[in-house]
């Protein structure tokens, strides 16, 4: 609705202050602020009094013109970012421009003269109407800067974590220090441990595990970077990426045994850790990949998930390492490939000790198709796993098929 040419008449009385208005916000009224005397002076008098002066004049043009178009936001949306980039806080900038319509109100109600009550009414109506707009591009804005400034800063701390962790980045000072590492140091490898598919894991599906979503993976990782910050008392280095990550603590320390449990209780599904000590920030991609692999073990060997450390698969460790006669090792299970069965009863029968009648219960079947599979199984590869050259045979065989140690493509069960 166009205002009444009293108002508009108002409205020009100010028009020879918008200079005297501008200044008075920028360098007094906003003082009042919390954090605002804190800015530099040049932001003060060029960016912020060059705001404020847009800010009324753009007022007083929609006194004339209802309708003048979206282009008068883009200086206030471009200062939004500018000060979101300067880590300038939101409630301050928004409270700045709700003041300034406050002294531009108050500048109106100064120019009004006795009878004019009802001009003064219609421009303040324009003034609340407009403010709405003018502060949800201001926020809008911000936002949108501080979430881009953030998921940089965030894939640029990744990159110098991801970095340091797979000795791509030389561990420099100014690098050790930014990260926080300045000695020894914890490598924890922490994977979330699926559930065993329908019907067990010699069921009719293959017991191939259930695989959680991509968000249900970030949710659970996310819970388990809390409950490790919150655990070893500061903000930890980590870095997860499907379901699977690694942490660093900034100091030679022991995992509470019931850091699984935590992690677990928060996550809602097993977690399994493995932890590496580094005697030095240079020694930390070592430690990485030695709890990477103790991880990778000690899930092949059908240990519970829990905390593992590089005692507790020792021998394993060592039969898995690479070599000239990794790959003989690693073919002495070709001949049952095709035969997951048996692979798969070979796996629990060795993870349990050898104990049949456990590896019966734990695949749902009678002993005796346990002891027919086993036998089978040494027909075909000429593995003994009655003595104990055979039975070490057989782990690292194992050990190695899964770390594709064996030729290319050959995979395991």
């Amino acid at each position: 609705m166009p205002l009444s040419d009293a108002a508009r008449a108002l409205a020009l009385r100010c028009e020879p202050r918008v200079n005297e208005l501008a200044r008075h916000m920028a360098r007094e009224s906003f003082e009042q602020l919390p954090g605002y005397a804190d800015l530099p002076g040049d932001v003060k008098d060029l960016e912020i009094a060059a705001t404020a002066r847009h800010g009324v004049r753009l007022f007083l043009r929609r006194v004339s013109d209802p309708h003048p178009g979206a282009g008068g936001l883009r200086l206030f949306r471009e200062r939004a970012a500018q000060r979101a980039e300067e880590g300038v806080p939101l409630h301050l900038l928004l409270r700045s421009h709700a003041l300034g319509v406050y002294v531009l109100w108050q500048a109106l109600r100064e120019a009004a003269e006795p009878g004019e009550e009802g001009a003064l009414i219609e421009l303040v109506d324009l003034l609340l109407q407009s403010h709405h707009l003018l502060l949800g591009a201001v926020a809008e804005t911000y936002m949108d800067e501080r979430s881009a400034l953030e998921a940089e800063q965030r894939e640029r701390r990744r990159s110098l974590v991801r970095g340091f962790l797979d000795g791509t980045l030389e561990p420099v000072p100014a690098l050790l220090e930014e990260l926080g590492l300045d000695g020894p140091a914890l490598v924890l490898a922490v994977a979330l441990e699926p559930e065993d598919g329908p019907g067990g894991p010699d069921g009719p599906d293959g017991g191939q595990p259930d695989a959680p979503g991509p968000v249900t993976v970030r949710r659970g990782m996310r819970r388990i970077q809390t409950v490790l910050d919150q655990t070893f008392g500061r903000e930890l280095l980590f870095l997860f990426d499907a379901g699977a990550g690694h942490a660093v603590v900034p100091r030679d320390c022991e995992p509470p045994d019931d850091l699984a449990r935590r992690l677990s209780r928060a996550c809602g599904a097993g977690v399994r850790i493995a932890a590496a000590r580094a005697d030095s920030p240079a020694a930390v991609p070592e430690a990485s990949r030695t709890a990477t692999e103790i991880l990778r073990i000690a899930r092949v060997c059908g240990l519970p998930p829990g905390v593992h450390g590089l005692d507790d698969v020792l021998l394993e460790f060592h039969l898995s390492r690479p070599g000239p006669s990794g790959r003989r090792i690693a073919a002495l299970l070709d001949p049952v490939a095709a035969r997951p069965e048996l692979l798969r009863t070979l796996r629990t029968y060795l993870a349990q000790q050898q104990d049949r009648r456990l590896t019966a219960v734990l695949l749902g079947l009678h002993p005796n198709t346990v002891d027919n599979r086993l036998a089978r199984l040494a027909e075909l590869t000429g593995l003994d796993l009655g003595s104990p050259r055979g039975t070490a045979l057989a782990i690292a065989a194992l050990l190695l098929r899964d770390t594709g140690q064996g030729d290319e493509g050959r995979g395991g069960a």
